[in-house]
């Protein structure tokens, strides 16, 4: 039936009285009455009932009609004695405002109404949202960012009015649509997890007011984008260490692994790892797994990072002068986890702590210890300690105290040495220098300082020296040939230059004439 039927219903149901109301008007006696049936119900329409008195005549009529009744009990509507109106197997359409005329015995005559309402419903009220998948408890999911569409439908007479509701972490039964009809649709496009709850939809008969509820939960899943994080945390026991994988912002609760052991359903999964199980270079890589696994393998996503002994670096030996303030330095970049860096001292390790004698201090990477007005009792070795949960090293540094009379001593011998050093340089060029004229090198030559001789090497085969005034020399036995030397006199460069520039040319020519003979020397 069209909803303006319904209107006019729900007029009449308002001015009918409820139940039944009598009173006297102009002498006669009327009555009113209301009753809802559902389809398929047996309805009596009450006419006279102020007594026991039979009727001698009634009729009944349906909104101005008079309506065609009989003895026949097949039929559907029939007339009581009483005057009362028997309908079977109640119908959509029966209902309506019925009058009934009945006249008594002493012609008297009694008027009855009764208003007839035929309901139905709200039945077989149903739910359906998609794209959605049902899990083993009927519990629905999608993926956000999906456009999910909720469906609502229902049967009722007359119509009946659907409404859409919605009931999460941050809102509490909030309306989100509604409307008249068989059915009614929601469409909440990229759904986000903010939209994770319970929607109900209610079906409501306004004629018999009766509500149906039909309750669906739906989850939203996802997966971040964002890889797990992994990080360790230290414990009083340095030789222990915690490590931690925590992936947020996934949902449902993902599976976590280390590669040590077993997937675990959890946010976020630790782990104790001694000395032991740890060395070096080694990776510890944690698997993060969605669930549930329609979401796939490319979902899955890990964090990882590698373990690295402590390396402490600096300066080994340190010098210092009585009296003054020296500061040590270690430096600690390499190590993970971190290391914990103390300073000790001497053989025994004893730990030094903050105070008038020691300053500890740190800048970055660097760990500081300053001694203050050291003395020779300071004077020996310190270590830089450093330990993480793989293991220990050490730096070691030697610091020597100088007194000032032992610094001012070290600075006048290395004086006297450079000065030495310089002056020998400067004698040995000075020597080099005024010598350069008795420096020769030639191809087979030798040059003798003190005569001025030059001694050539000639090969008695490829060149004949002597003609008959020198035998040549038979040869060794054997068969190599015999090496001859001849020797030419070579006046000092010096004393040649003033002796020509003294002598006239006849006095030169003499003197080229009167050159000595050549000598051989047999080798």
């Amino acid at each position: 039936m069209k909803v303006v039927a319904t209107l006019a219903l729900l007029q009449l149901y308002i001015s009918a009285t409820a139940d039944l109301v009598t009173a006297e008007v102009s002498g006669n006696v009327s009555s009113e009455t209301a009753l809802s049936a559902s389809p398929g119900d047996i309805v009596v329409l009450p006419c006279y009932s102020a007594g026991k008195v039979t009727p001698v005549v009634t009729t009944w009529t349906k909104n101005g009609r008079e309506i065609v009744t009989g003895g026949d009990p097949t039929r559907r509507l029939i007339v009581n004695p009483d005057g009362s109106l028997n309908m079977s197997a109640t119908m959509p359409g029966d209902e309506g405002i019925y009058l009934c005329n009945s006249t008594l015995s002493d012609n008297r005559s009694f008027l009855a109404r009764v208003l007839l309402q035929v309901t139905s419903g709200p039945e077989n009220v149903s739910t359906s949202i998609s794209p959605a998948t049902a899990l083993s408890n009927g519990t629905l999911y999608t993926d956000r960012g999906s456009s999910v569409t909720l469906r609502c439908s229902g049967s009722s007479y007359p119509s009946q009015h659907l409404t859409w509701a919605f009931s999460g972490d941050s809102s509490s039964n909030d309306s989100l649509v509604s409307g008249s009809g068989s059915s009614l649709e929601f469409t909440i496009q990229n759904i986000q997890p903010s939209a994770q709850g319970v929607y109900s939809c209610m079906a409501h008969n306004p004629v018999s007011n009766m509500t149906v509820i039909s309750r669906t939960e739906l989850l939203v899943y996802y997966v971040s984008d964002r890889h797990p994080e992994c990080k360790w945390t230290l414990t009083q026991n340095i030789s222990l260490v915690q490590f931690t994988c925590t992936w947020l912002e996934v949902y449902p609760t993902p599976n976590l692994r280390w590669d040590m052991g077993p997937f675990q359903v959890a946010d976020s999964l630790n782990v104790t790892m001694s000395r032991s199980t740890l060395s070096d270079g080694q990776t510890v890589n944690c698997t993060a797994q969605p669930q549930p696994q329609h979401l796939g393998p490319e979902k899955e996503k890990s964090c990882s990072f590698t373990l690295k002994l402590p390396f402490p670096e600096g300066e080994p030996m340190v010098s210092a002068l009585e009296a003054s303030n020296v500061t040590l330095t270690c430096t600690e970049t390499t190590s993970k986890p971190p290391a914990i860096t103390t300073w000790r001292k001497g053989l025994q390790l004893d730990y030094i702590e903050s105070g008038s004698k020691y300053i500890l201090s740190l800048e970055g990477p660097v760990f500081k210890l300053t001694i203050v007005n050291v003395t020779k009792e300071d004077e020996g070795f310190y270590f830089c300690h450093s330990e993480n949960p793989l293991g220990l090293r050490e730096l070691e540094v030697e610091l020597t105290v100088k007194t000032a009379s032992s610094a001012y001593t070290g600075a006048v011998i290395g004086i006297f040495i450079a000065a030495l050093i310089m002056g020998s340089a400067v004698i040995i060029a000075k020597i080099v220098y005024n010598s350069r004229d008795r420096i020769c090198l030639g191809g087979f030559g030798q040059v003798d300082d003190d005569s001025g001789d030059v001694l050539s090497l000639v090969e008695s085969d490829d060149e004949q020296v002597f003609q008959d005034a020198v035998p040549r020399l038979p040869p060794i036995t054997n068969g190599h040939h015999t090496t001859l030397v001849q020797i030419h006199r070579i006046p000092s460069s010096d004393h040649e230059d003033a002796e020509t520039a003294d002598t006239s040319p006849q006095q030169q020519e003499d003197t080229v004439q009167t050159e000595e003979p050549v000598q051989l020397v047999e080798f």
